[in-house]
């Protein structure tokens, strides 16, 4: 189950929902132990030191905890934080008014920081390097440029797409890690943190049945556990077995393996309609009716990470496991099902 099926399905309320999941301390945060690991070493010595964090950028798939670590970073730190993303900010100005407004230590959080404006990534340089920013005011003979100081500060990125970010902004972060999926055990301990929260009446199995089919992700895990919530109350009797969570999950079309119908029909069209690939993601996409870069973001990452298709130079290829998917042998010619 995709993470924006998943808001589709269940309603304009998950934002709210996942927020007030979201763990506030490091020693709540579970999973990514290397990473929480580094970053809890990172704010120690800073604080040590008095000093201000440097620059974090974190970079992985969506729904696995980036945001939630930078306001974890915040609370271990002390500071405040104020949080944007990159396509909000459209001019220098914007930022301009952001960073002259900080206080010391203050963390500015920029999710889908690839997506900024070249021009305002420039002035986020000698922001992020010397503290300063140089603003032009007016235009023509009568331009000149200001320059404004601003706190020291942490400007913590984000980011689903860390090969579009530039060499000269990546370069200027002290640190960087990234976020991978998460393992089923990971997942339900997760799960039963965020039903203990909800008051919801969980068994280990059912926590369980969840984490498996969660794609690895907390985010698409916590919607899933609402869903289940709900079926439990209404047909369950308020307590979430194994068999009540498969039959909820089932009814969203939920396999045993995590994937859903997209990404069913995905594989299916690669095996049936392109004889198992390879096919290039112009033609995939048109095939299932979805946009090449919703496939590349939210689609491929958990296909390719779970062995059920690779990427080659040609195209698109399903490998020997999405074969045994659905029942068929490698290199055998089917016939198309649409």
């Amino acid at each position: 189950m995709t993470e924006r099926f998943i808001t589709d399905t269940l309603g304009k309320s998950d934002t709210e929902f996942d927020i007030s999941l979201r763990p506030g301390r490091f020693q709540d945060f579970v999973g990514q132990h290397k990473v929480r690991e580094r970053l809890e070493l990172f704010v120690e010595a800073a604080r040590g030191r008095k000093d201000v964090l440097d620059h974090v950028l974190l970079s992985g798939p969506p729904g696995l905890g980036k945001t939630t670590l930078a306001y974890i970073l915040a609370d271990a730190m002390g500071v405040n934080i104020k949080a944007t993303s990159g396509p909000i900010i459209d001019k220098p100005g914007d930022l301009a008014g952001m960073l002259t407004n900080l206080e010391r230590g203050d963390i500015v959080f920029i999710d889908e920081i690839h997506r900024l404006q070249k021009s305002v990534e420039e002035y986020l340089y000698s922001a992020m390097e010397d503290f300063v920013i140089d603003i032009m005011i007016d235009q023509g003979p009568h331009a000149r440029s200001v320059r404004l100081n601003v706190p020291r500060f942490t400007l913590v990125g984000a980011t689903t797409r860390s090969g579009l970010l530039t060499a000269p902004l990546r370069s200027r972060f002290g640190l960087t890690a990234r976020l991978d999926y998460y393992a089923a055990g990971d997942l339900r301990e997760i799960i039963k943190r965020s039903a203990r929260i909800l008051n919801v009446d969980i068994e280990e199995a059912g926590a369980e049945e969840i984490a498996s089919r969660a794609r690895g992700t907390p985010r698409i895990a916590n919607n899933l556990l609402r869903w289940v919530r709900d079926y439990a109350q209404v047909k369950a009797g308020n307590r979430i077995t194994e068999e009540v969570a498969d039959k909820a999950l089932s009814m969203l079309d939920i396999d045993e393996h995590g994937l859903d119908e997209m990404d069913k029909r995905i594989l299916e069209t690669v095996l049936h309609k392109f004889s198992g690939g390879p096919v290039g993601i112009s033609s995939l996409a048109v095939s299932v009716g979805e946009e090449p870069d919703t496939i590349e973001e939210v689609y491929e990452p958990f296909l390719i990470q779970e062995g059920y298709l690779k990427r080659t130079p040609q195209g698109r290829v399903a490998t020997e496991r999405c074969y045994e998917k659905f029942g068929l042998k490698p290199g055998s010619k089917q016939s198309e099902l649409f």
